[in-house]
Parts: structure tokens; sequence; C-alpha cells
């Protein structure tokens, strides 16, 4: 087996199950749909995809980010912004999304 950073076998960047009962859960992806960030590893983090903030029934605030195909919208893609965002998280602090906290956190 080859490490990742010397193959060109790009194959553990995603994937596309296109019998998923959800399919497609984010309109709007343009290139071949990444569903292995099916649930994303930045939910919990600040990032740039647009979100909403939501209150739930126990009064603890959520991101609600259902309009967001950053994680989907192909798979190197998908895979670079996820790994990029990954290499220095800052962790979601319950706030509306500021657009200079997320340029911020990019640099």
């Amino acid at each position: 087996m080859q490490p990742k950073d010397t193959t060109s076998n790009t194959a553990y960047m995603g994937f596309t199950n296109s019998a998923c009962p959800f399919m497609p859960c984010h309109p709007g992806v343009e290139r071949e749909f990444n569903c292995l960030f099916c649930y994303c590893p930045l939910s919990a983090l600040e990032c740039p995809g647009p979100y909403k903030v939501f209150v739930d029934r126990n009064g603890v605030k959520r991101k609600d980010c259902t309009a967001c195909t950053l994680p989907h919208n192909g798979y190197k893609r998908a895979w670079n912004f996820i790994q990029r965002w990954l290499e220095r998280p800052v962790f979601w602090k319950g706030c509306e999304q500021d657009p200079e906290r997320v340029k911020n956190a990019a640099d």
C-alpha cells in the first residue's frame, strides 16, 4: 500500500452512494456528489459554509448546515476543503456566522 501523498489513486477522497434514499440531500452540487462527508466533520467548528443557527427543544444552539454543499461538491475538492479546515480548527461558539471571523480562522 502506498501512502496517500505518493499515490495517483484518489479513491480515498470520496464516493457517491447513488442508492441512498436521501439522495440528493443537498441540492446544487455541481460535480460528482461526495458522500464521504455525509456527516460533516466541521459541524462543531467555524467554517465558511453557509449555515443558520437554531435553538433546539432543550434550548441548545445548533448549526443547520443543510444549505452547505462544500463537503459534497466533487471528491478531490471536498477532500481538500475538509483537510484544509481541519488543519487549524476553531470551535464554534454558538454565534451566527460572521464572515470576518471565518476569514480570521482561515489565516
